[in-house]
């Protein structure tokens, strides 16, 4: 029994699929403690966009603790806080017309999300929310009572409250989920109270990676603003350039009255949380929701040095279209070419997924691809999509070898012994 298993409780899941004992990092790789390389196509879950230790921030942060900046500072003014908002304000906000403040959570989405509902049901009176089929949206229990997933919503150890559930697009055939909506919000007989906000997310990642179409996340705007609800976009996953743009929702046109950030806008890894929310909806009276690491200045200070470098003009945007483009393309090949495994391909920009009609299959296929050098992880109610993540700073030729990889994986776990193991399998 090694260390992890003698002392770590048994709540650790990436480990168990992933049996990895990882040491370094460097752009798009990964590399384990005997030095075999991988190609990431994980990201931390979406927490590494910019890559692992990309040199700008790491000489950002390596810069300000050799001049003693000062590390965490609560939600006291500091200078890397203030150059961050600058950067944030100058490079995101203005440019997309959206005019919101930011609140400093603790350094989790899960606690962005509380934050976010809480503001809403304090700006509202209200306290019901509508969540949507197969949202994620965190395990802390507001958080949770909002996410969809049976087995996290197990955990709690007690009733989850205060949520009311409707289809999201697509979730069963010939069934509208906003025709349920308006019309349970219009019918005073319905059972549904008039919620404080709908919470949902433009592309579902956890959930399957189901992405909502642009008259979807329109009409659902016009029906919150009819009904004076409030319009909780969770970006934790999906933002910071995931899905080609820097905030998933933006094609379509919508403005959230709040947003969820968290993941890949600490530009290297480092916890950040932020929620953003429209000038009239932030009601907070001063520290009605706080917490200790609010103020990572090293947070600060990557996150800054990746918004200069990546999204102070078009260069970083106009180059991820392209290897979009080549992303989406192998992807379908893939998917074509494995047909027969019902393998499906989905997802919008770097946020991609292939779902299969077999969920173990698909968990083959991930333990195959670790054997053959590439990190992937699972998503779905059954976890029989492969999910795709990889950095957005991936060059061409990482993006074909790693595809290459996962159609070498498929055809592998093909092949295999339907009672295999995963791990016999890959190994």
């Amino acid at each position: 029994m090694n260390i992890f298993e003698k002392i770590e409780s048994g709540v650790r899941s990436y480990c168990r699929s992933l049996p990895v004992v990882l040491a370094r990092g460097r752009g798009y790789h990964v590399f384990d403690e005997e030095g075999k390389s991988y190609i990431d196509f994980f990201s931390a879950a979406g927490s590494l966009n910019y890559g692992h230790n990309p040199p700008e921030a790491v000489a950002a942060v390596s810069n300000y603790l050799a001049d003693d900046g000062i590390v965490t500072t609560l939600d006291l003014y500091s200078t890397a806080k203030r150059e961050f908002l600058a950067a944030f304000e100058q490079s995101i906000l203005r440019p997309r017309g959206l005019d919101y403040v930011v609140q400093f959570t603790g350094p989790t989405g899960a606690n962005a999300v509380e934050a976010a509902l809480k503001v809403a049901r304090l700006k509202t009176g209200r306290s019901n929310v509508v969540a949507f089929t197969n949202g994620y949206h965190g395990v802390s229990l507001g958080a949770l009572a909002a996410t969809g997933n049976r087995g996290k919503r197990d955990g709690a150890g007690q009733t989850l409250n205060n949520v009311a559930r409707i289809p999201f697009e697509g979730y069963v055939d010939g069934i509208d989920g906003l025709d349920l909506l308006e019309r349970m919000l219009e019918d005073p007989s319905s059972g549904l109270d008039c919620p404080a906000a709908v919470i949902f997310e433009a592309i579902q990642a956890e959930g399957g990676i189901n992405v909502a179409s642009t008259g979807w996340l329109q009409r659902l705007e016009r029906i919150a603003r009819a009904h004076e609800i409030l319009l909780i976009a969770d970006e934790i996953q999906t933002g910071c350039g995931r899905t080609g743009t820097f905030f998933s929702f933006e094609p379509s046109g919508i403005v959230p009255d709040i947003v969820t950030v968290s993941k890949s806008i600490g530009g290297m890894g480092m916890p950040m949380a932020l929620v953003l929310m429209a000038r009239n909806v932030d009601v907070w009276g001063a520290g009605q929701h706080n917490g200790t690491f609010r103020g990572n200045n090293l947070a600060f200070v990557a996150a800054r040095a990746m918004i200069d470098k990546h999204w102070r003009d078009r260069r970083f945007a106009d180059a991820l279209a392209l290897k979009i483009e080549l992303f989406d393309d192998l992807l379908i090949a893939v998917a074509s070419k494995h047909a027969k495994h019902g393998c499906e391909a989905r997802g919008r920009g770097m946020m991609r997924g292939l779902k299969f009609d077999d969920p173990e299959f698909a968990t083959r296929v991930q333990a195959v691809a670790l054997s053959l050098g590439l990190l992937i992880e699972t998503c779905g109610p059954k976890d029989e999509v492969v999910k795709l993540l990889p950095p957005l700073i991936i060059d061409d030729a990482g993006i074909a070898r790693g595809m290459a990889m996962l159609d070498k994986a498929i055809t592998t776990a093909a092949a295999a012994p339907e009672r295999t193991s995963p791990l016999q399998a890959a190994f």
